[in-house]
């Protein structure tokens, strides 16, 4: 039959129905904090809107729960959302724009398996 499941091991509130029993996180508004610096590897490659759109969703309520390990999965989202808002992007490139955007919790389905709710601000 398998070993029970361990409800204090990472990552074992995605699996069975856990995320339920998970205590809801309210997140604010908007990020408090200042964004991380653009990766050096696509600095010098994005335009202006691409710069804007970084600091854009280091500003979304849903960057207060992410570190800066977040930060290569953001760059992916900002470049390959840039590809598929132009018309360039291939099948692979726009899947891998759905994965980031679940990753970083900016659907309302990952927002949901991530107990996530933004909050108006107040003591919620």
């Amino acid at each position: 039959m398998g070993r029970p499941r361990n409800p204090s091991a990472p990552y074992s509130r995605f699996r069975g129905g856990i995320a339920s029993q998970a205590k809801e996180i309210v997140l604010p508004p908007e990020c408090p904090y200042d964004p991380p610096p653009v990766p050096a590897h696509v600095a010098d490659s994005w335009d202006e809107a691409q710069h804007a759109r970084w600091d854009d969703l280091w500003r979304s309520p849903q960057a207060t729960q992410w570190d800066q390990a977040a930060a290569s999965t953001v760059a992916v989202l900002v470049t390959f959302e840039r590809e598929i808002l132009t018309g360039n992007a291939s099948a692979w490139q726009a899947q891998e724009w759905r994965y980031a955007s679940a990753a970083l919790g900016l659907t309302p389905e990952a927002m949901q398996k991530l107990n996530w709710r933004i909050g108006d601000g107040s003591h919620d």
